[in-house]
């Protein structure tokens, strides 16, 4: 990327895909960079409430200020949705506060879009719960590569049960099973996870060996939980066929990241695909706004978002949104786990239908902070929004895909699984999953690039 000098490159050598890092950070400086380059106007502090459409075609955003609560109208020609999945609706995470609790999903279930695979999201084999500050930290699986060794509260390497030739190093769903099978059947520790014994090996090993994954936590113990919904692997749900390739439901709505869905893939290079995908949707947003011949308006759905918004900042009721989310990500985890069956997710669904009755009774107190609390409680119907769908596509889901599995239903997936698509009002329903089409320009193999092995 233009601007950018990626991190990693050793002095003296020739950039090469085998000496070159980029990271997330160098993404985010180039395009920072590029954005006042172009004099891109960035609104940080608003928080998009809904997206604006007229029959069908989106045509701009509504939102308001954080700090004064002022109302934003953002007209628009196309939107791209690149506000991530929701991972945050499980109770342990690696999500930062306030992020990927499902605005995606609602912004364009509102909007008229489709939602494929909302069940599936990329459960991490282990990630830190303990201490506090680092809970949700993934833990790689150079952990375990390094000799790491999975214990539970028995002191037992339960691991002999699952895999005995290849213990720690099986596939990283059957790791990520044998743990919470543990933590099911009552062989986990007290906050229900596993521990990752690191304390046998050299301090040089385990140190280096593992140091991105278990920083300071070298030489101890490391409670984990599998439980862990990693953002590193993309959710895939997202606005059904927005990404550019395909018609959408939604004409002028498009979508990458974490929004853009698909089944994650172990190999692939998140970053990687975030450049190629971003290029295909932004490439997409442009040809369809050169065809459009002039601007949509629909001053029914401003005054309606507006409405919205104004109706939420005066609600007085007795119920918390975050106490309400903190609800919704206890009962994810409890009956939409690594492993699931229909007696707990029907339990999921009636649990989430209590939810939804509270939240007619939600209360918004502005303070000193701002409009943090308005935004709270969008992020609730988010979380609501996409629990579920999670939960009503997983029931339909006739056997295991990737790293989630279904206890009432066993045998292999079959090669081309069906998609799960949902909308607010048909549920969850199978489609069957074409092979892609339209492709004309071949895939470069990257190794044609990368020059000699150093």
């Amino acid at each position: 990327m233009d601007g950018v000098e990626p991190r990693g490159r050793r002095p003296g050598r020739t950039a090469s895909t085998s000496t070159t890092r980029l990271t997330g950070p160098d993404l985010h400086r180039a395009l920072r960079v590029r954005g006042r380059q172009l004099a891109v106007p960035v609104l940080p502090h608003v928080y998009v409430t809904r997206l604006l459409v007229d029959n069908g075609t989106v045509f701009g955003a509504y939102g308001f200020g954080l700090v004064d609560g002022s109302g934003y109208l953002v007209h628009a020609d196309a939107v791209i949705l690149a506000t991530g999945g929701h991972t945050r609706i499980w109770r342990h995470t690696s999500s930062r506060r306030h992020e990927n609790t499902g605005g995606s999903l609602r912004l364009a279930a509102s909007a008229g879009a489709r939602l494929r695979d909302p069940d599936l999201v990329q459960f991490h084999s282990f990630g830190l719960i303990e201490p506090d500050h680092a809970a949700g930290m993934p833990v790689s699986d150079s952990a375990r590569h390094a000799g790491g060794v999975l214990l539970n509260n028995l002191g037992e390497r339960f691991m002999t049960r699952y895999d005995t030739e290849r213990m720690e190093l099986s596939a990283q769903e059957t790791v990520t099973r044998a743990s919470y099978t543990e933590i099911q059947e009552g062989r986990g520790s007290r906050s229900g996870s596993v521990w990752l014994e690191l304390s046998h090996l050299p301090v040089t090993r385990s140190w280096h060996g593992c140091r991105t994954c278990t920083g300071r936590y070298w030489n101890c113990r490391c409670s984990t939980s599998p439980a862990t919904p990693s953002t590193s692997c993309r959710p895939p749900a997202s606005p059904w066929a927005a990404s550019g390739s395909r018609p959408s439901d939604v004409d002028g709505l498009f979508a990458v990241g974490e929004a853009a869905g698909g089944p994650h893939r172990p190999e692939e290079d998140s970053l990687s695909e975030v450049l190629t995908h971003g290029r295909i949707a932004g490439s997409a947003a442009v040809e369809y706004s050169a065809t459009l011949t002039g601007p949509r308006h629909s001053p029914a759905a401003t005054r309606a978002a507006e409405a919205d918004v104004l109706r939420l900042v005066v609600a007085d009721g007795d119920h918390n949104a975050r106490a309400l989310q903190r609800a919704v990500r206890r009962l994810m985890t409890d009956h939409a786990g690594v492993v699931r069956d229909e007696v707990g997710l029907v339990a999921g669904l009636t649990a989430l239908d209590e939810i939804k009755a509270r939240t007619a009774d939600i209360g918004v107190h502005i303070d000193i902070d701002g409009f943090s609390e308005l935004a709270h409680t969008y992020d609730l119907r988010s979380a609501v929004l996409a629990a579920r769908a999670a939960l009503q596509c997983a029931r339909e889901r006739l056997g295991p895909q990737d790293c989630h599995h279904r206890s009432d239903r066993p045998g292999a997936a079959p090669a081309l699984a069906d998609a799960m698509v949902w909308s607010a009002t048909t549920s969850g329903r199978r489609t069957p999953l074409a092979a892609p089409t339209g492709i004309t320009e071949p895939w470069r193999d990257a190794s044609d690039d990368a020059g000699p092995a150093v």
